[in-house]
């Protein structure tokens, strides 16, 4: 999976679409920093997130972003998704592989490096760490640090993400150590200070 330095943000939806959603998702993918797009609702049901997926695809599409799917191989599919993020909690690696075939599939690692280990004997395609800093996203179980960053990183070359709590104050940061993509939620989405567009734009 290639890696650009400009393409830093690993976009993650917010928690529930708003009306105006689609029209600020494209101005923010219009950014050209976004790598990624992760679809992540939990408490919508499967039709649902077909059809809000089938419209964020295309802005993905549009925009040269790779499109994600949270949690479930089988509406990724059947989006035909970039690829799928599983928790540790989710289906495992091998399965998915045989649900959605050679697409990216990520690995929350939390903050193990033995889970790390496995997902890299596995053949992830990324590895994602965290909570680096407190979040109201989602409750946050584990916190991960930068010497568990720079620990993974001597065991391979397989793309980091950071996630959780993450702003433009502490960005920067996480990206010098070894850090390769930054999952971001709340910041971009639930900004008191900052619309979508602004909050990406802070983070130079």
């Amino acid at each position: 999976m290639r890696i650009n330095k400009k393409k830093f943000i690993y976009l993650i939806s917010p928690n529930k679409i708003t009306k105006n959603f689609y029209q600020m998702l494209n101005e923010v993918l219009k950014s050209g920093k976004i790598s990624f797009f992760q679809m992540r609702f939990k408490k919508y049901s499967f039709k649902k997130k077909f059809l809000i997926g089938k419209k964020i695809k295309q802005l993905c599409k549009n925009n040269n972003v790779k499109f994600i799917v949270n949690d479930d191989p089988i509406l990724a599919k059947k989006l035909n998704a970039d690829g799928c993020h599983l928790g540790q909690k989710d289906i495992n690696i091998q399965e998915a592989k045989k649900i959605i075939g050679n697409k990216i599939i990520g690995i929350t690692c939390h903050n193990s490096i033995k889970l790390a280990k496995e997902a890299i004997k596995n053949k992830a395609s990324y590895i994602a760490f965290g909570a680096f800093f407190p979040t109201k996203t989602k409750k946050a179980k584990y916190r991960s640090n930068i010497i568990t960053l720079n620990k993974v990183k001597k065991l391979t070359n397989m793309p980091i993400v950071a996630i959780g709590g993450i702003t433009n104050v502490n960005y920067k940061k996480l990206l010098l150590n070894n850090a390769n993509f930054l999952a971001i939620s709340g910041y971009i989405w639930n900004n008191k200070k900052y619309k979508p567009t602004e909050a990406i734009e802070s983070l130079i």
